[in-house]
């Protein structure tokens, strides 16, 4: 018996209507769902989890190419990421998916007139914001005068509150532009960063958002920033490891299972249909995109539920390139005077042998290039790449190709925020999740896990049962 089923005995299991132990069904095997799936078994209730695709992990996952196992797309948190990072310990994946020591990135401009200069974002052991002055005072992509604004807009950024409503009503450019930001600095450094965090650039993202982003990230305290990401294929963790914490809870979970319909009864009890087979659940939770969520909530569960249609969506490309030799030493470096943005180095995760290297190009708002024909793309990158690393100039290309996320996150524009609804609806027993509700953060693994624990909680207070939120009991 594990240490889970310990405290679910201890517990014993939460009633439902008519006395019958509860149950619950949860829409949706993404992080937000399987996080809502794995509270609220842990808390004594009977779950089961419908997945429409084959596999667990939402959007972040993992499929095979040939020999390679390859991830839909790079993606990385940070040690303030404290909500995923449970997620991790949870399913027994941290050491797989471990972070900095400390912050470190390479930032190589191909385009400045004296030719490409290689600089460098890092951080020390001192308190914030000393934490950051030596990289700034010696970041050679910015002059002096940009680097001192740089740091006075950025004591003007620790004073903001992100969850202030006007803030969400403006865009990060305007922010930026009323405190003395070149563009140069908003390419150099607020976009380096803005853009991989928010999936868009300063003048199409919430000034809420962004404050959150950089005050949490770079001004919360020193190590906050650190850069974690997975030297496994996603899969392992968000499907494999995922589906053995589920089970080992005993959480039914079902794969490619859509939910057609839910209603709600006179005697208070929800029913959920999907393809042969109706349930019955005491309460519901949706974990789906936004869109499909509208299309399953039930009249009167929401003020003005058409919002919901009206919070945008935005791409993610990812191009990966396999290469018949080493061109890269570095683990990832971000580009500047390219249209190249972040590369990492795959080739391990991936599985692939005979002395080649895997490289994956995550290339965040890319509105203008999402349809563009591979050829198109490879014709536009593979020269970019060169330009970036002298040592893929020779190199021999094993492989190229691409992957696209049309709707990767939802969009960050000014004026989301009031858009993006809480856990509860007005409907009892009906609850959302899902990186796109209203987490505080943006559409981000961690924003997805906490959208989880809400949902859970929110759940549990209705069943009578108290919860203990992970991360106040960390805290």
């Amino acid at each position: 018996m594990t240490a889970d089923d310990i405290r679910v005995a201890r517990r014993g299991p939460v009633t439902g209507h008519g006395g019958s132990p509860a149950h619950a069904v949860v829409v949706g095997g993404g992080l937000a769902g399987v996080t809502c799936a794995l509270q609220l078994a842990e808390s004594g209730v009977r779950v089961t989890l419908l997945e429409g695709r084959p596999r667990l992990g939402g959007l972040a996952f993992s499929f095979r190419r040939g020999d390679l196992t390859v991830d839909n797309g790079q993606h990385v948190y940070l040690r303030c990421c404290t909500a995923y990072r449970w997620f991790l310990e949870r399913i027994d994946g941290a050491r797989l998916a471990p972070v900095q020591p400390r912050l470190d990135v390479p930032v190589l401009d191909v385009g400045h007139p004296g030719g490409p200069r290689l600089g460098r974002l890092r951080r020390s052991a001192l308190p914030v914001p000393l934490h950051l002055a030596r990289s700034l005072a010696t970041y050679p992509h910015l002059s002096l005068a940009e680097r001192a604004s740089v740091g006075r807009a950025a004591l003007a950024l620790k004073k903001l509150d992100p969850a202030d409503p006007a803030l969400d009503g403006i865009d990060f450019a305007t922010w930026l532009g009323r405190h003395g930001q070149s563009a140069r600095a908003v390419e150099a450094l607020w976009d380096l960063v803005g853009v991989a965090t928010l999936n868009a650039v300063a003048p199409h993202a919430s000034m809420g958002l962004a404050a959150m982003v950089f005050k949490t990230g770079l001004l919360s305290e020193p190590g906050a920033a650190d850069i974690g990401w997975a030297h496994v294929p996603l899969g392992e963790l968000h499907d494999t490891r995922a589906r053995r914490a589920l089970d080992a809870l005993g959480v039914r979970t079902e794969l490619r299972t859509k939910a057609e319909r839910i209603t709600r009864g006179d005697d208070g009890r929800w029913t959920v249909r999907v393809p042969g087979e109706t349930l019955e659940a005491d309460a519901v939770v949706l974990a789906v995109p936004q869109r499909e969520a509208r299309g399953l909530l039930p009249d009167g569960a929401l003020d003005d539920p058409d919002r919901l249609l009206d919070i945008g969506t935005a791409p993610i490309l990812n191009l990966h390139v396999v290469y018949d030799r080493k061109v890269l030493r570095q683990p990832f470096f971000a580009a500047l005077g390219s249209p190249v943005q972040w590369v990492f180095d795959r080739t391990d995760s991936s599985g692939l042998t005979g002395g080649g290297q895997y490289l994956a190009v995550s290339q965040s708002a890319a509105q203008d290039e999402i349809d563009e024909p591979v050829a198109a793309l490879r014709e536009r990158y593979l020269p970019e790449l060169e330009r970036l690393l002298p040592a893929a100039r020779g190199a021999g290309v094993r492989d190229f190709f691409v992957t696209r996320e049309r709707t990767a996150t939802f969009a960050p524009t000014p004026g989301v925020g009031r858009l993006r609804p809480g856990a509860r609806t007005h409907a009892p027993g009906l609850y959302l999740a899902g990186a796109w509700t209203a987490t505080g953060w943006p559409a981000t693994m961690e924003g997805a896990v906490r959208s989880g624990f809400s949902a859970a909680g929110a759940a549990l207070s209705a069943l009578g049962r108290h919860y203990d939120h992970p991360l106040q009991e960390a805290a």
